[in-house]
């Protein structure tokens, strides 16, 4: 599967546009639609800038493509377009990795799909750079319930 232009459209939202690079809520330097990296792999920098919104979609459907493969390589039950797009924006946001060591990939997998859903609200914390400490982010808490609410809809 692919993701749909509504799937990128969400998750252009959820990220924003920034054509100046800046910490994300995490502390990781982050550009455009919410990219930590470039097309070459390099991490972006503090002072890095893209020339424009053309510039930063391009980063980022350059960048999306891993994300699609992640999902469609380790989920293994049938899934709706909108399951797949929640699925590609969890992963984008919280990065391969996380996806395929989740527990919502093995409820999903096992076929329980509500249980799935509900992993969703389980990944709505960071790390808090000035203490260690896991805190729930309020923006990261509401993008899980609107992933979780697509991953329902089921169209």
């Amino acid at each position: 599967m692919r993701l749909s232009d509504n799937g990128a459209l969400l998750i252009k939202d959820f990220e924003g546009l920034r054509l100046d690079a800046y910490r994300d809520s995490a502390g990781v330097w982050t550009i455009g639609y919410g990219s930590t990296r470039y097309h070459d792999g390099k991490a972006v920098m503090p002072g890095d800038r893209l020339a424009n919104e053309e510039q930063a979609d391009a980063l980022f459907r350059n960048t999306l493509g891993q994300y699609e493969e992640a999902v469609n390589r380790h989920i293994t039950v049938p899934i709706s377009q909108n399951q797949f797009n929640a699925l590609v924006s969890f992963a984008y946001n919280e990065g391969t990795g996380a996806l395929a060591g989740s527990t919502l990939v093995k409820k999903l997998n096992a076929g329980d799909y509500q249980g799935a859903a509900a992993q969703f609200l389980v990944w709505n914390k960071i790390t808090d750079p000035k203490t260690g400490l896991k805190v729930v982010c309020p923006d990261l808490n509401a993008r899980r319930k609107q992933e979780r609410q697509l991953f329902l809809s089921h169209v």
